[in-house]
């Protein structure tokens, strides 16, 4: 008999970041790095899967407890193992009409069913023996598009023209595959970046970058423009022309400061502009792309596959940029990546966080395998934070993502970091000053839900 999951455990876990200034930016100046934490387990100890969505700190309950609303889609289910399975569990886990009333598929309940997703991913590969990526590449170009959700893509993307791209994909995949394993996929370093880094810091590590390999950093913009002028000055004198430097402002600006401000930096050529203005604004987006020299890179919070749609129909964005914990999970990011292969734009996902350098490297890999077919002007973001809290963490070498070969999603943590950095009661909080720490909470920080 199939195993049934009898278990939803949710743990809020957070990184004390913000004491290094690690992941400081214009917009966020003291992220917590943190995951609302999933496992699903089953009658069956060997079958489980892990999962999470990723947040800067506090909010992180609140995650958490909408992953807790989406116990009874889950609990007491067969384990997924097919195409079909996992295409169900995010059809019910996305159209609860009472719970789409809280977005529509966008947001926090949003983000709590791609963790779920994600986690059924997990365990549906590792019953399989294999990697997400390669998973992924086994299924057929039809199993493929029946894992996506068509509704309102269709004036864009249609099932049939999806069928079309997979099976042109699909002859050339074992041998990208091959050279996925034998070459690595490419990166970019963002870790040089930070804005609360000072000057020496952030010329040691955009050197160190080029030393280990990478042909591209970012830098984080957006707070003063001399300042930006200054570090971007010396991030260029620091790597030479050859390196690409790509900018990011968090959101920062209105359309015309994001236009002045880029316009300002363009003597140092930075190769994109990423998230110039509000997320949401498609209009914007796309008078900034015409305004100034730079590309235009978004997509880390851009809440739907809808959204990503219109970035591309209103000719918005150059960069599609998705991440493995805003939507929801696998299915959703299959769907934009079929709608970025339809119009021709790279996709070169945001990673960085907790574990989302773990995630996202199954997607662009697959993207690479089974999609695209292409990774020129592409590479997945990598920020050298916290990889040691993850079983099997992402492996660089010569600035390369090394394709992933344990089975699963590269989701699950460490019992011991778990135990550490579990909010507010792990000893990790417990040693910070009441300065240092986020305001406590109450409630328990793990859940379980079991039928």
């Amino acid at each position: 008999m199939s195993p049934r999951i009898t278990e939803l455990e949710v743990t809020d876990i957070r990184f004390p970041t913000s004491l290094q200034l690690d992941g400081s930016d214009a917009m966020n100046p003291d992220p917590d790095y943190s995951a609302a934490y999933v496992a699903l387990r089953t009658d069956d100890p060997t079958v489980e899967g892990y999962g999470f969505t990723f947040t800067i700190g506090r909010g992180n309950d609140v995650a958490a407890a909408a992953i807790r609303a989406l116990a009874p889609y889950v609990v007491g289910r067969p384990a997924p193992r097919t195409a079909a399975d996992l295409g169900t569990v995010y059809r019910d886990l996305t159209h609860d009409s009472q719970l789409r009333w809280l977005g529509p598929e966008k947001g926090v309940m949003h983000m709590a069913a791609g963790a779920v997703v994600n986690a059924a991913w997990d365990l549906a590969a590792r019953r399989a023996g294999q990697p997400v990526w390669r998973f992924l590449a086994g299924m057929s170009p039809e199993e493929l598009v029946g894992l996506v959700d068509f509704r309102y893509l269709t004036d864009a993307l249609t099932p049939d023209e999806a069928l079309e791209i997979l099976r042109a994909a699909e002859p050339g995949r074992a041998e990208r595959a091959a050279r996925l394993l034998a070459e690595g996929y490419p990166g970019y370093a963002t870790s040089p970046g930070w804005l609360g880094y000072d000057d020496g810091k952030l010329v040691r590590l955009a050197k160190e970058a080029v030393t280990d390999g990478f042909t591209q950093i970012k830098l984080k913009v957006g707070a003063d423009l001399d300042d930006d002028v200054r570090r971007l000055r010396l991030a260029r004198e620091a790597v030479g022309p050859g390196i690409r430097i790509a900018v990011d402002a968090n959101q920062r600006w209105d359309v015309a400061e994001a236009v002045r401000w880029m316009q300002a930096l363009a003597p140092f050529d930075p190769y994109w502009i990423e998230e110039p203005t509000s997320p949401d604004d498609i209009l914007a987006h796309a008078a900034i792309r015409r305004a100034q020299p730079a590309r235009v890179a978004t997509g880390e919070h851009v809440a739907n596959r809808v959204m990503f749609k219109q970035l591309l129909q209103a000719g918005a964005v150059d960069v599609v940029q998705i991440d493995a914990a805003r939507v929801a999970g696998v299915n959703e990011n299959l769907a934009i990546l079929l709608l970025a292969a339809k119009y021709g734009v790279p996709v070169c996902p945001h990673a960085g966080g907790v574990g989302l350098c773990e995630l996202v490297q199954h997607l662009a890999m697959f993207d690479y395998v089974g999609v695209s077919g292409a990774w020129e002007d592409r590479a997945i973001e990598y920020v050298d934070h916290l990889h040691e809290h993850f079983e099997d963490p992402v492996v660089l070498r010569a600035g390369r993502y090394r394709a992933p070969e344990a089975p699963g999603f590269s989701a699950r943590m460490l019992e011991d970091s778990v135990a550490a950095h579990r909010y507010p009661d792990g000893p990790v909080w417990q040693e910070q000053t009441p300065s240092a720490a986020p305001p406590e909470r109450t409630g328990d920080t793990a859940h379980r839900t079991t039928n």
